[in-house]
C-alpha cells in the first residue's frame, strides 16, 4: 500500500443543476436527471447574453448553481486523512460531505480546503460531496466573474503524521551566483494516537533530477500536535531564475517512519533574489531592469472563467513575445496554475487581492460610469473574511518566485467611492461631469478616508506574518490623497495608476520611497515615463488582452482596452508595443483611413488594420510598427521612401498613401544591419477555410486542450482580413467543442452555439479531449465557401 502522499485531480463526472433545489445537499438525493459537467465550470457563459444583466459583468447572468460528485475511496487507504481543495468558486460557496455541513466560503477568488476525514467512507461506499454557488448579485463586481466551480477541485490524502495544508516554506535568505542558501520551514501534524519518531528530509534536484542537497533530521513528534521544523541547504554555483533564464528547481520535503515514506510534499524552488531602489529602480540577481508588465483579469471570452492551462499558456507565450516580462493579476488571487505558469515562463507577478474592502465601491450596470451604480460586493463579507482571504492567499502562493510584490488593493481610494475627505473639493481629477453634482463634493455622513489608513495597516501586517520576503504595495487611484491621510505610508513600494505626471513630485516630496506605475495607459508618453527615468521601474499597462464587464454599454459586452482581443488574436497596437518592448528586429504593416476617428484620436496608438483592401483613390496612412532604426516601404515594387524611426516623435513611421491594389511591403534594416520585412497583399473575394491546430495530440483524461484557429482566405490563399463570413463548426470522436471565439465585443450570439461570424477573418475555437482514446474531426463549413477540416488524436 502507498503509505505517502496522494493527490487526486476530481475534475470529470460532476452532476450540475441550474437552480435552487433544497434537497440537493442531501447525500440519498436522486440527481441522475441533473447534466454532466467537466470542471472548471462556468455555467454563466451557457447562457444568453442579455441587456437585463449588468454592463459590469458583461450582460450575463448569476443566479443559483448547485454541484454533486460522487466519490469512492479505495478500503486500503482507510485510517488517512483527507481533505478537499477549492481553488475558486464563484461566490458563496457552501459545501458538504454525505449529507455532512462543511462551511461557507464567500470571496470567489479564494482557494479553501475543508478536513473531510469524519466523514468520508471507504471502500465500495459511495461519498457525495455537495456544493451550493450563490451568485445572484450580477453587479457584484466591475468586471466578469464568472459563475460555479470555475477552478480545479483535488483531493489529499495523507498520513495521520503529515505536513500541514501549505507547510511548506521555502526562502532564499542569501543568494550570489557562487552560492545560496535554501532555507526551509516545514510545519507538521500529528494526529495519530501516540508520540513517533520520524525523520524528516528536504532533498532538491535541478529540472534534469540531478541531486544538488539533501539534509536529514530525526524528530519526535508529540500526539495530536503541530511543530515547525527548519532546515537549510547549500547550493553551489545556482542556477539564477530570471525572465530570461526561468531555471527551477524541485524540493521533496519526506517524513520517514520506520524508514518507509509516509509524507510527502514537492515544491517549485527559483532561486534569485530582488531589490527596489528609490533612486535606481528594480535590481534582479543585481541586475537592473525595467519592468515592462500588464494587467490581466481572469476571463477568457466563451470559456468564461474556467480557462484550462492550456488557453493561459498560449496567452502568455504571446505577451512574451510582445516583450512582456510581469503580470499583475487584477484584482484577484489568481488561478495557482496561472502562477505555475509564470515561474515557468519567466514573468514577474504582483498578486493581488481585493478591488474593496469594507466599503463598497460603484458597480456601473448601464454601462460604464452611468448612474445610478449598483451596490453589491465583497465588501459585506471584507470585515469577516479579509484576514483569512489574504492570508491564504499568500500561504498558497509564497512559494512562486515569480512573484515580487504582494498588492493589498486596487484603488480602494478612490473619490466618494464611497469613502471622503475634504481634499475632494479642490481636487481636478473628481470633476467629473458624467457623475451627479454630489459625487463631487465632500460629504461628512460618508465613510471618511481616513479609514483607508487604519485598513491598510492590519493589511500589510497580516501579509508579513505570513510573508517576510516580499514587500507590500497597492495600487492609488488617487496618491495625494493617499499621501495626506498616510496611506501609502503603510506600503513598502507605491503604485501609482495613471498618475506619470505625479512621478517627479513624489521623488522630490519621498525621495526614500520606491514609486512605480502600477496602471498605465498604452500610450508612448506613458512609456517614456519609466524608459527615461532611473527611478521607475515598472508600468503595468492596462490591460494585456480584452475581458468581458467593464462595457461601455449595450451592444458592446467587454472592454477593449488588451493588446490582444479575446480570442487571443494580436491587434496592431500588440506590434507598436513590441516595438517599443522588444529587442528583437521586428516590423508591422497597418492601414488606416484618415476619416476614420479611432485613428485620428489621441488614442491613435490604437488605430491600424493589417490589410490592403481599400476604395480606389482612398487616402491612407501606412503605419509601420518598427523597433529598427530605419525603413523603406515599397507599393507594388516602388519605393516611397525611407524614413527614420528617431526622426518621427511617434513611436512608430507613416507615409501618406493612395489606394493602389496590388502589394504592399516594408522592408525595415537595424544599426547593425539586420534587416525584417512585411507584406500585404490584396485579397480577392473570400472562398475557403483554412484550420490551424496547435497540437496534434491530446490526452484522453477528460481536460486536454487544443487550440483550432480558423483563418478566411481568397481562391489563392491570401487571408481576408475584411471576411465576416459565419461559420458553423461540427465535430465527430471523443470531444467536445467547449467554446467558439471571434473577439468581436459587439456579437451577442450565445457562446453555447455551435457557429457564429468571424471577425478580421479568423474564429478560435476550443476543444476537449474526452476519456477514450481516438480521432477527432472538426469541421468548419460556410455558406459559398469551402469547408475546411483538422484531425486530432486522442491516446
Amino acid at each position: 500500500m502507498n503509505r505517502s502522499r496522494i493527490i487526486e485531480n476530481i475534475n470529470v463526472n460532476w452532476k450540475f443543476l441550474r437552480g435552487d433545489e433544497s434537497q440537493a445537499w442531501y447525500r440519498g438525493f436522486e440527481d441522475s436527471s441533473w447534466r454532466d459537467v467537466t470542471l472548471p465550470h462556468d455555467w454563466s457563459v451557457e447562457e444568453p447574453f442579455s441587456q437585463e444583466h449588468s454592463s459590469g459583468t458583461g450582460y450575463l447572468p448569476g443566479g443559483i448553481g448547485w454541484y454533486r460528485k460522487n466519490l469512492v475511496l479505495p478500503q486500503e487507504l482507510a485510517g488517512k486523512r483527507v481533505n478537499i481543495t477549492f481553488e475558486g468558486v464563484y461566490n458563496n460557496a457552501q459545501v458538504w460531505c454525505n449529507s455532512y455541513y462543511l462551511g461557507k466560503r464567500p470571496y470567489g477568488y479564494s482557494s479553501f480546503t475543508y478536513d473531510i476525514t469524519d466523514f468520508i467512507s471507504f471502500g465500495k461506499q459511495e461519498n457525495i460531496i455537495s456544493v451550493k454557488v450563490d451568485h445572484q448579485d450580477i453587479a457584484d463586481s466591475r468586471w466578469f466573474t464568472g459563475s460555479g466551480i470555475y477552478r480545479d477541485v483535488y483531493i489529499t490524502i495523507t498520513d495521520a503524521i503529515h505536513i500541514d495544508h501549505y507547510g511548506v516554506f521555502v526562502t532564499t535568505p542569501e543568494v550570489s551566483e557562487d552560492q545560496a542558501t535554501v532555507a526551509v520551514n516545514i510545519r507538521l501534524s500529528n494526529e495519530s494516537q501516540a508520540d513517533e519518531t520520524i525523520e524528516l528530509s528536504n532533498t532538491l534536484r535541478d529540472a534534469g533530477g540531478s541531486l544538488i542537497e539533501s539534509v536529514g533530521d530525526e524528530i519526535v513528534v508529540k500526539t495530536d500536535s503541530c511543530m515547525e521544523i527548519n532546515q537549510t541547504l547549500i547550493v553551489t554555483s545556482p542556477h539564477l531564475w530570471s525572465p530570461d533564464t526561468p531555471d527551477l528547481y524541485v524540493l521533496c520535503t519526506e517524513i520517514r517512519k520506520n524508514g518507509e515514506v509516509i509524507d510527502h510534499v514537492n515544491t517549485t524552488v527559483g532561486i534569485r533574489w530582488f531589490e527596489f531602489d528609490a533612486d535606481k529602480g528594480f535590481f534582479l540577481n543585481g541586475v537592473n531592469m525595467k519592468i515592462k508588465g500588464v494587467c490581466v483579469h481572469h476571463d477568457a471570452g466563451t470559456l468564461g472563467a474556467a480557462v484550462p492551462v492550456t488557453v493561459w499558456e498560449r496567452r502568455l507565450q504571446a505577451l512574451q513575445e510582445m516583450g512582456c516580462n510581469a503580470i499583475r493579476m487584477s484584482h484577484n488571487p489568481p488561478a495557482p496554475l496561472l502562477l505555475d505558469l509564470c515561474d515557468r515562463m519567466g514573468f514577474l507577478v504582483i498578486d493581488e487581492a481585493f478591488d474593496e474592502w469594507e466599503g463598497v465601491k460603484h458597480k456601473w450596470s448601464t454601462g460604464h460610469n452611468v448612474y445610478p451604480p449598483k451596490h453589491f460586493g465583497y465588501y459585506e463579507d471584507f470585515p469577516q473574511w479579509g484576514e483569512l482571504d489574504i492570508k491564504e492567499m499568500v500561504l498558497r502562493d509564497r512559494n512562486h518566485p515569480s512573484i515580487i510584490l504582494w498588492s493589498i488593493g486596487n484603488e480602494v481610494d478612490y473619490p466618494n467611492d464611497p469613502y471622503c475627505h475634504p481634499y475632494f473639493q479642490t481636487m481636478t481629477g473628481n470633476n467629473d461631469a458624467n457623475k451627479p453634482a454630489a459625487e463631487r463634493e465632500y460629504d461628512p455622513n460618508k465613510p471618511q478616508s481616513d479609514r483607508l489608513t487604519t485598513i491598510a495597516k492590519k493589511l500589510v501586517r497580516y501579509v508579513k506574518e505570513c510573508d517576510m520576503t516580499r514587500p507590500v504595495t497597492a495600487a492609488l487611484a488617487f496618491p495625494k490623497l493617499a499621501n495626506l491621510i498616510g496611506y501609502a505610508d503603510t506600503l513598502d513600494v507605491v503604485g501609482y495608476n495613471y498618475k506619470e505626471h505625479l512621478y517627479e513630485e513624489a521623488r522630490q516630496q519621498y525621495p526614500n520611497r520606491v514609486t512605480f506605475g502600477s496602471e498605465n495607459s498604452a500610450s508612448l508618453e506613458a512609456w517614456l515615463a519609466v524608459k527615461d527615468n532611473d527611478a521607475i521601474c515598472a508600468q503595468f499597462i492596462w490591460t494585456g488582452i480584452d475581458y468581458m464587464g467593464e462595457a461601455k454599454g449595450w451592444p458592446i459586452r467587454a472592454s477593449q482596452a488588451g493588446f490582444m482581443d479575446l480570442a487571443g488574436f494580436k491587434k496592431a497596437s500588440y506590434y507598436f508595443r513590441q516595438s517599443l518592448w522588444s529587442a528583437e528586429p521586428m516590423a508591422f504593416l497597418a492601414t488606416a483611413s484618415k476619416e476614420d476617428p479611432a485613428y485620428t484620436s489621441i488614442k491613435r496608438w490604437h488605430g491600424g488594420a493589417p490589410h490592403w483592401n481599400w476604395k480606389p483613390g482612398d487616402q491612407l496612412d501606412v503605419i509601420c510598427y518598427t523597433n529598427c532604426e530605419e525603413a523603406e516601404l515599397f507599393l507594388n515594387e516602388r519605393s516611397l521612401g525611407t524614413k527614420k524611426l528617431n526622426d518621427s516623435s511617434l513611436g512608430y513611421l507613416t507615409w501618406e498613401v493612395g489606394f493602389e491594389e496590388g502589394i504592399l511591403n516594408v522592408v525595415a534594416r537595424s544599426a547593425e544591419g539586420i534587416g525584417c520585412a512585411c507584406t500585404l497583399e490584396t485579397a480577392t473575394q473570400p472562398d475557403q477555410l483554412i484550420l490551424r491546430v496547435d497540437i496534434s495530440e491530446l490526452s484522453a483524461n477528460g481536460q486536454d486542450i487544443a487550440h483550432i484557429e480558423i483563418e478566411i482566405t481568397d481562391s489563392h490563399g491570401k487571408y481576408v482580413y475584411l471576411a465576416d463570413d459565419l461559420i458553423r463548426l461540427s465535430i465527430d470522436g471523443p470531444g467536445e467543442i467547449i467554446g467558439i471565439e471571434n473577439g468581436d465585443v459587439q456579437d451577442l450570439e450565445p457562446y453555447r452555439s455551435k457557429f457564429r461570424k468571424a471577425h478580421h477573418g479568423k474564429l478560435l475555437a476550443y476543444v476537449r479531449a474526452g476519456i477514450t482514446s481516438g480521432q477527432i474531426v472538426v469541421k468548419a463549413e460556410a455558406q459559398g465557401l469551402v469547408s475546411g477540416t483538422v484531425v486530432i488524436d486522442v491516446k
